[in-house]
């Protein structure tokens, strides 16, 4: 009968002793392209309009002005300016447009051409760019 006591009072000690479990925290939503923290150096691409000259879904003609503190405005020939947002984190460059953001690869990048993969939904789109001078 003791030892069943005895049993019995390890674990209600135990028990005492544990870690309480703290509610579950609701998930954070990734953050959007503007709010994420850029990195110190302002990348080559920034600042300037490109102008696409080949892509597997983009029209060629159409600009991308990558403008500072993350403004990004695409004009296709023919249609209003689509403002997004860019942003440079860390060496990687993130694109939102019509609200959706997705990492974009940089396959090159010199002072005339520019060529990304963008990783929106569905298959990756390929954008070679260059420098549109005024």
């Amino acid at each position: 009968m003791k030892s069943r006591i005895l049993l019995v009072l390890c674990l209600l000690l135990a028990a005492g002793c544990a870690k309480k479990k703290e509610p579950a925290q609701p998930a954070q939503s990734a953050a959007p392209a503007a709010d994420v923290a850029t990195h110190a150096v302002t990348p080559a691409f920034a600042g300037k309009t490109w102008k696409v000259t080949q892509s597997s879904a983009v029209a060629p003609g159409t600009t991308y002005e990558f403008k500072e503190r993350g403004t990004l405005v695409v004009t296709t020939p023919g249609s209003p300016p689509l403002t997004g947002s860019w942003a440079w984190s860390e060496g990687n460059l993130t694109m939102t447009e019509e609200g959706i953001t997705y990492p974009t690869d940089i396959l090159t990048l010199d002072d005339h051409t520019f060529r990304i993969r963008s990783n929106n939904p569905g298959e990756p789109v390929e954008i070679t760019l260059e420098r549109d001078r005024p």
